[in-house]
């Protein structure tokens, strides 16, 4: 018996899919997926009429660039300049620090965007490297799926669930930075996305492979001291959420990455209340 409540791609029903045909709202995977100006097409709204030019999803998947996931290398440039800017300049690096970094007591006074803000910052060449690489293999292919709207709204939502829950949980006296809460917002995400397709062989081994590799990260605070793993157990649950979200509203919706982009928003706001109200 077909479980009806899991999407499949209506050209091959063993595949278990999260996309969806902008034009027609027919399931779609990756392989059937041609990205359009107005989001991805399945192979008979995509043909082409006249000159116009279609992009195949495995193509643009295979080499992102600033073109095919712009918010993603954004991301990776503002937050690199950031951290060259404090490198080069201590005056702007400590006014960077203090104004942005997540300090607890501070965030206690009124200072709630601190939570969101601290994903800008680094404490060294390791940190930021780590966390942008992170980035580069997770960020550009998520947002060529769901959009770059939506995935903005993710990572920025992630960072503050992220920061919440260091600042519920965490000492009145930590201050924290860095990108890890939406970094493992991004694992969250995709780790929801496996565990969807873990009946398909390439979902089981998707799975496999970032449950050892966020294993291993969880792990670290354990080996390296200063690590707010708060962040990362905040960052990883506001993704499973979002995806989990996403995945109920927008699956086969015609205005899927609109309905992606308010529901990743929403959650983003609900960050910004709680850590406002506690």
């Amino acid at each position: 018996m077909t479980d009806q409540t899991v999407p499949t791609c209506y050209r091959h029903p063993d595949r278990i899919t999260g996309l969806s045909c902008t034009s027609c709202g027919k399931p779609i995977c990756v392989e059937c997926s041609s990205d359009a100006s107005v989001g991805q097409k399945c192979p008979e709204c995509a043909t082409p009429r006249g000159r116009a030019r279609v992009v195949h999803a495995r193509a643009s998947f295979g080499r992102p660039t600033s073109q095919t996931a712009p918010v993603s290398f954004t991301i990776m440039a503002i937050t690199a300049g950031i951290f060259v800017i404090g490198m080069l300049s201590p005056e702007a690096n400590r006014w960077l620090f203090q104004a942005f970094a997540q300090a607890n007591v501070l965030v206690s006074l009124g200072d709630w965007y601190r939570v969101f803000t601290a994903a800008l910052l680094h404490g060294g060449f390791m940190h930021i490297a780590f966390n942008m690489y992170a980035l580069y293999l997770f960020g550009p292919r998520l947002e060529q799926q769901v959009g770059s709207p939506a995935f903005a709204a993710l990572y920025v939502a992630t960072a503050g669930t992220g920061g919440m829950i260091s600042y519920l949980f965490g000492p009145l006296n930590q201050v924290s930075m860095g990108a890890s809460g939406a970094i493992f917002g991004l694992f969250g995400a995709w780790m929801f996305v496996a565990w969807k397709m873990r009946g398909t062989p390439g979902g089981r081994a998707m799975f496999n492979q970032l449950g050892v590799l966020l294993a291993i990260n969880l792990a670290l605070p354990l080996l390296v001291p200063g690590i707010d793993w708060r962040a990362h157990v905040g960052g990883l649950l506001g993704g499973i959420l979002i995806a989990w979200l996403w995945s109920v509203l927008a699956v086969g919706k015609p205005n899927a990455r609109r309905i992606r982009t308010i529901a990743a928003s929403a959650v983003a706001l609900g960050a910004a209340l709680i850590t406002m109200m506690v």
